[in-house]
């Protein structure tokens, strides 16, 4: 039996390494979110444009990335292995090439391909120079053969991106609160893109419900849904249950009489959020924010409303089932209700905020120019030392996008064993100066994931784990469209 089990686990590492899941996820960064997030981006309109012009539009479209290179000081070109980074203390970087075009009316007057920075490059990912590379070779190179690989290499310091551990996001949490006015509070955390919107939902003791939001704080949930287009009483406390009806939706209705259209809730909405301007400016903005704001991962436009009052109703639902039925609420430190960011989700964080930085600068670069009457060329506004230098900066300090520290450490090379625990460590985002009892304990779910034993003493313990050797972690989203299509097959019906 040993011997099976031995020669089993010999056979799974001959095929996949310790490391499998993080050089996937870096692979799907630059093979597929590089690109999303370019097209988050895509346009880029300038407020200050040239007198004789009357339309002025910058559009950027494909991005990719080469394999790791240096730029000698006679100018030279060539391809880069990690042991002479480390060595000259140099950055495993490549370069990233966007194509830009300038639009003048409607019209293409300008297309060329350019250098927008550098970027790290995992090691043994698909863009490493030592990717594929048998044995033999890797010795030949100077590299060892049994590295894992999974790191990065920052001015000549081997730098680990640390797995991030998370709630999942799109998902209502309801949990028992023993301060405030509400005995349940339900949280949901919407996201889309570079979107993450908190929401809470909160139940006071005179039975009104209540949702919070950016701007939004404290609005009853039923003037939302009334806002998105959903009015009538009698259609909101069907879609919210048919099978049976809770007094606390006729109490809702009853303190809300005053609003019975969808323009009077729009009204109730900007008073609470203080905008007091002109009444269609007033309308705009508010179901601006309501788009924008609201439950994002549902959609950003005015089709998209009513689906979001459907899904508010069944929230209610849900919250309802809880504080009144008694039904259990989802538990939180069940795997299933985690996710984990790993290298290329936590470079995908880092490459939107500092993408977006690159685009403010090259606004403000074209407005100066065209200001001062000198603007010849949007080649002229790009400037690739200010994307290198941010993503660097992080990798080489660890703080991350929202001031979170340590996400990026020197990795530990007393021995193999210590660096291999480095490489698969997991780390939550609760603080460890609070108890979090429930969050730091073991859970029957980890098995399998997890490994029960490795963790430190003191205030991290349960909060710094590690991965289960055999571990493998999917990194790359099922397509929508796929997923839409199974569903009908199988016979479930949209709403609208």
């Amino acid at each position: 039996m040993v011997k099976a089990y031995k020669v089993l686990m010999s056979k799974y590492f001959d095929e996949y390494s310790f490391v499998e899941s993080n050089i996937n996820s870096f692979n799907n960064f630059i093979e597929r979110e590089m690109q999303r997030i370019v097209s988050e981006n895509a346009e880029i309109i300038p407020t200050i444009i040239p007198h004789d012009v009357e339309n002025f539009k910058i559009k950027l479209d494909k991005i990719w990335c080469e394999k790791p290179q240096i730029t000698e000081a006679d100018g030279s070109k060539r391809n880069i292995y990690p042991i002479e980074a480390r060595l000259r203390k140099l950055t495993y970087s490549s370069p990233v090439y966007l194509e830009v075009a300038a639009y003048i009316d409607g019209v293409q007057r300008e297309s060329f391909v350019t250098e927008i920075g550098k970027l790290p490059i995992m090691l043994k990912s698909k863009y490493c120079n030592i990717h594929g590379l048998k044995r033999e070779d890797l010795i030949a190179h100077g590299e060892d053969p049994d590295d894992l690989g999974g790191y990065f290499i920052l001015n000549g310091n081997e730098r680990v991106l640390i797995n991030v551990e998370d709630l999942a996001p799109n998902k209502l949490f309801i949990n028992k609160s023993t301060t405030g006015p509400s005995k349940f509070i339900g949280k949901i955390f919407s996201e889309r893109g570079s979107y993450r919107i908190p929401h809470t939902i909160e139940q006071m003791k005179n039975g009104l419900i209540y949702i919070s939001f950016t701007r939004f704080r404290r609005v009853p949930i039923f003037v939302v849904i009334k806002a998105l287009g959903l009015v009538k009483d009698q259609e909101i406390a069907q879609f919210i249950s048919e099978e049976k009806q809770y007094d606390d939706i006729f109490v809702n209705m009853a303190s809300l009489q005053e609003v019975k259209t969808e323009e009077d809730a729009i009204e109730y909405l900007a008073k609470k959020i203080g905008i007091t301007q002109p009444k269609e400016i007033r309308f705009d903005k508010t179901r601006e924010q309501l788009d924008r704001y609201l439950l994002p991962h549902l959609g950003l436009t005015q089709k998209d409303r009513i689906v979001k009052a459907y899904n508010l109703c069944k929230i209610i639902k849900r919250y309802l089932m809880v504080a009144r039925d008694g039904i259990a609420p989802i538990d939180k430190d069940h795997y299933m209700n985690k996710r984990l960011k790993l290298s290329g989700d936590l470079m995908a964080e880092l490459f939107r905020v500092n993408l977006r930085a690159l685009v403010q600068d090259m606004l403000y670069n074209f407005q100066r120019l065209v200001k001062r009457g000198k603007f010849s060329s949007i080649k002229n506004i790009i400037r690739e030392q200010l994307l290198t230098s941010r993503i660097k900066s992080a990798m080489a300090t660890g703080v991350w996008v929202g001031g979170r520290k340590g996400i990026s450490q020197n990795i530990d090379r007393v021995n193999d064993i210590a660096t291999t625990s480095h490489l698969q460590r997991v780390v939550s985002l609760l603080t460890s100066t609070q108890e979090n009892f429930e969050a730091r304990a073991l859970h029957p779910s980890h098995f399998g994931k997890l490994c029960p034993i490795e963790t430190p003493e003191g205030t991290n313990i349960g909060l710094r784990k590690n991965l289960a050797f055999m571990c493998s972690i999917t990194s790359e989203e099922y397509p929508e469209e796929k997923l839409k299509k199974i569903l009908e097959n199988i016979g479930v019906k949209p709403v609208i």
